[in-house]
């Protein structure tokens, strides 16, 4: 080391730590998780069948925490905050985020200037102020994607590697960006659960090695995580893949979820059973839970077409009611 001094000063002065630890962080609101507030040091799992819209709720929060709460007069009621995407199941869809982050910034001009824009039928501005909105739209777009990070993970070394980078990437982005990172999003926690269970060697005492080496992992991506809450207080958002004993849930299979998570291979409605199979140990670690779902009802606004209606209800804290939202081009739309 050529100069072990400069090793040894402090990057950060205990005014300036106390200050970030104790900065006042506002809740992470937007559809269809808007009934319970998710604050700084909560681990949300949105647990459900594919397809289940659980990936659009998860870029639903990572398009609501990069968007500021105001830029120039026009107000988006963000969070201005960055975002930490780590991609498991590598399905990412960076066009859809795109689309959505667009069509959210033109909608706001929209309402802002006087008119009714239709968010999933954007027409043609020719006016001089709507040319001046889309040179705004395109600085404002490009000030949000610059608070997105993404990482995307073939593995669980390589997993447990993006957790232990999480905390150097969000001092590089206080620095760099003036904020923080504020929600840490893992798409498909459970992606490499059965890879690792499948890739244990076949030994006497197999069974034993595969639980321990499996509740290692799980142990691991734990500490690391609670290492980032106490280093940086955030926001967890957790997708995971639910096994049901067939592969086409309907709706009465999702208002029995609730009664199956007390017993994790009770029969869930009529025909369905629900098996937990992530480790106890992570299940600790998540203070909230919302399980999602289609159904098989088709909404439609006799404008935009027919749109799958999907259902959402919240495990912990338990609430025995179903909440209803479509996807749209512009997102998520709760429906009444």
């Amino acid at each position: 080391m050529e100069n072990p001094r400069a090793w040894l000063l402090v990057n950060e002065t205990a005014k300036a730590m106390f200050g970030r630890m104790e900065k006042e962080r506002p809740s992470l609101v937007f559809p269809p998780l808007n009934h319970f507030s998710i604050r700084a040091g909560d681990v949300v799992e949105i647990t459900g069948p594919s397809p289940s819209a659980k990936s659009e709720i998860l870029l639903q929060a990572a398009i609501h925490c990069i968007l500021p709460w105001e830029w120039n007069g026009i107000c988006f009621r963000g969070l201005e905050m960055v975002v930490a995407y780590i991609d498991l199941d590598c399905r990412f869809d960076v066009l859809r985020l795109a689309q959505v982050l667009k069509l959210r910034i033109m909608s706001a001009y929209g309402s802002t200037h006087g008119t009714c824009r239709d968010s999933d039928k954007v027409s043609p501005r020719n006016s001089f102020m709507d040319s001046q909105a889309d040179h705004l739209d395109h600085e404002l777009f490009l000030s949000c994607m610059k608070r997105f990070l993404y990482i995307r993970c073939y593995n669980s070394s390589e997993f447990l590697a993006a957790l232990k980078t999480v905390h150097h990437g969000s001092t590089s982005s206080r620095e760099g960006l003036g904020v923080s990172l504020y929600v840490l999003i893992i798409d498909s926690i459970g992606a490499f659960h059965w890879n690792h269970r499948a890739c244990q060697p076949l030994t006497k005492d197999g069974n034993t090695w595969e639980k321990l080496s499996l509740e290692k992992l799980t142990e691991n991506v734990v500490q690391e995580i609670k290492n980032i809450q106490d280093v940086q207080p955030l926001i967890v958002l957790a997708s995971k893949a639910t096994i049901f004993g067939s592969a086409t849930p309907t709706i009465h299979a999702h208002r029995g979820h609730s009664e199956g998570l007390k017993n994790k291979n009770k029969d869930v409605g009529n025909n369905f059973s629900y098996r937990e199979y992530m480790s106890p140990l992570w299940q600790s670690l998540v203070t909230k839970k919302a399980f999602v779902g289609i159904s098989d009802v088709v909404s439609s606004d006799g404008r935009n077409g027919e749109f799958p209606t999907y259902v959402c209800e919240w495990i912990k804290p338990h609430e025995d009611h179903l909440y209803k939202f479509v996807v749209r081009n512009n997102g998520i739309c709760m429906v009444s």
